[in-house]
């Protein structure tokens, strides 16, 4: 599967996701936010990509993904794929 956006996968709750959603909408960033609170399916999408339970998991264009990353995480992420 070929990711041509960056998504997402968090819930409201969770203030990791929540810095993470203010951080990619600060920089103008297109991403799909995809709340797993409300969509089972979603949930164990984003436990079968990272393998845990942990949210948020980003998922990047060149398919790699991050876990619970950090604001520097996300942004040297972005830089390297010339997204930023």
């Amino acid at each position: 599967m070929t990711v041509t956006t960056i998504t997402m996968y968090g819930a409201d709750w969770c203030r990791d996701c929540r810095r993470t959603k203010a951080q990619l909408d600060g920089l103008g960033i297109d991403y799909a936010y995809i709340d797993i609170e409300h969509d089972d399916a979603a949930a164990e999408e984003a436990k079968r990509i990272s393998g845990r339970m942990n949210i948020p998991v980003v998922v990047f264009p060149d398919g790699s993904h991050q876990v619970e990353p950090s604001n520097a995480d996300v942004e040297a992420k972005l830089a390297e794929l010339s997204l930023r």
